[in-house]
């Protein structure tokens, strides 16, 4: 894991026009096994939920339980960067990390 709990891939660039479905390395975690109860949040540099207007979709997690998929990210502002924070639940533990995303043209 990367510091205060930000995923290894973060920082990543998105531009304007793309929609994009992150994937996440949850291998270095507490737990093994199954990932339920993914919950994705995006948030503007405000603090500001943006999920609604901007995630799509649906997340979904690998059957070795290695990885997570987020729903699509769309929408962003170019020179706004986003916080992405994913929470999951595995072996009984409830886990939660974050990744940057920076707004391109």
């Amino acid at each position: 894991m990367a510091g205060e709990r930000e995923f290894l891939e973060s920082p990543w660039e998105q531009g304007e026009d793309e929609i994009i479905a992150y994937i996440v390395d949850i291998s270095t975690w507490p737990g093994t096994g199954a990932i339920t109860g993914i919950v994705v949040v995006l948030k503007d540099e405000a603090g500001t939920d943006v999920s609604a207007t901007k995630l799509a979709g649906s997340n979904s997690s690998d059957a070795g339980a290695n990885t997570i998929t987020t729903k699509q990210v769309q929408l962003l502002a170019p020179g706004v960067e986003y916080r992405l924070e994913v929470k999951w639940v595995r072996s009984g533990n409830t886990l939660e990390g974050w990744g940057a995303i920076r707004g391109r043209i």
